[in-house]
């Protein structure tokens, strides 16, 4: 059974607050798991896992930190899935990210505010390669629970930072700025000809606000043929990085 000091503590992490108050985070299920104990960026200070769960990682000869084992419905009672067969870890907040550098392309999220469509754009970025996201202060929180889960373990190769957009878009003036908009150039018709650049996105009902919108230099649109009002935040991101890196390697449509 899971002590009341862990319960209470897992619990207050769903919160920001405490997740900034206690520099911790937690992860559910397998993958999540497997992928920070993997990382050298993350160091998890309690692991809760199933019996099962712990002779899979025994037997695949892991190094493990402070475990304890518990029963699903432990699991269960103690995270947020409804059903966790596998194990619950409690990680520490990396203390310092690197130093941001925009030698390549770089995603910038403007106030997104959807926990689901964070992670999945980490997974995006994390799939076509892209190494690097920087979001405004006011985006849904990386170590959001819902972020984890939907990153689906990407969250440990890409790098987050949060900061002032205008502040570090006017940094790098030199840089090309591409926004996604409703109109603009096609995104089937952008070189994307430098070897770096910045992509932003919007917030989900609103777009890009207008002190981020000062500093794009190029308007891009992905062309719609049916009659849909919008595309979901982390599709756009796929496709317009589908472009950027077929645009890259040389590979046409």
């Amino acid at each position: 059974m899971v002590s009341k000091r862990w319960s209470k503590l897992v619990k207050s992490l769903q919160i920001k607050k405490y997740r900034n108050e206690n520099q911790l985070f937690f992860i559910e299920g397998a993958k999540s798991i497997l992928e920070v104990i993997r990382s050298n960026r993350f160091f998890i200070e309690k692991l809760f896992v199933t019996e099962a769960f712990y002779t899979e990682l025994v037997d695949n000869e892991i190094q493990l930190p402070d475990i304890e084992i518990v029963t699903t419905k432990d699991l269960n009672q103690l995270g947020t899935l409804k059903s966790n067969k596998t194990g619950l870890a409690v990680v520490k907040m990396p203390k310092k990210l690197p130093t941001f550098n925009p030698d390549s392309y770089t995603v910038v999220l403007d106030n997104l505010q959807d926990p689901g469509n964070l992670g999945t754009i980490i997974r995006i970025c994390d799939w076509y390669c892209i190494s690097n996201i920087i979001c405004s202060f006011n985006t849904v929180d990386l170590y959001n629970y819902k972020v984890i889960q939907a990153s689906m373990g990407s969250f440990t190769r890409v790098q987050v930072y949060y900061c002032d957009l205008p502040e570090i878009l006017y940094k790098y003036t030199s840089t090309t700025t591409y926004g996604m908009f409703l109109e603009g150039e096609s995104v089937h018709n952008i070189d994307f000809e430098q070897d770096n650049g910045f992509i932003v996105l919007g917030n989900e009902a609103n777009g890009i606000s207008v002190e981020v919108n000062n500093f794009i230099d190029r308007k891009v649109t992905i062309p719609k043929y049916g009659a849909a009002e919008s595309l979901n935040v982390g599709i756009a991101t796929a496709i317009v990085l589908d472009n950027l890196k077929r645009k890259q390697t040389g590979n046409s449509l």
